[in-house]
């Protein structure tokens, strides 16, 4: 059996701590929808999330705003949908 992200405590700190962000604007955004969602989040969202962690603070301020769409490797139905759910978080 695989390991899952709601499974495996050390991925689920990991995961809090890359939400970090230099940007307040950005850290309030997914500190605040971590606090409420992070217990329920899917492998699938966790994904997601990761995805959008790894642009860079003024690139997720316009994905978060949307200003911009996710595009290439992370133009994803999974990603999307988080990004819906942070738009309205």
């Amino acid at each position: 059996m695989s390991t899952t992200h709601q499974s495996d405590p050390a991925n689920r700190s990991r995961l809090r701590w890359r939400a970090r962000r230099g940007l307040l604007e950005n850290d309030l955004i997914l500190t605040r929808f971590l606090d409420e969602h992070e217990v329920s989040l899917t492998d699938d969202e966790v994904d997601a999330l990761t995805r959008i962690l790894d642009v860079s603070d003024n690139d997720l301020m316009d994905l978060i705003l949307a200003r911009k769409e996710p595009d290439g490797a992370d133009d994803l139905p999974h990603v999307h949908a988080l990004l819906m759910r942070l738009r309205s978080a």
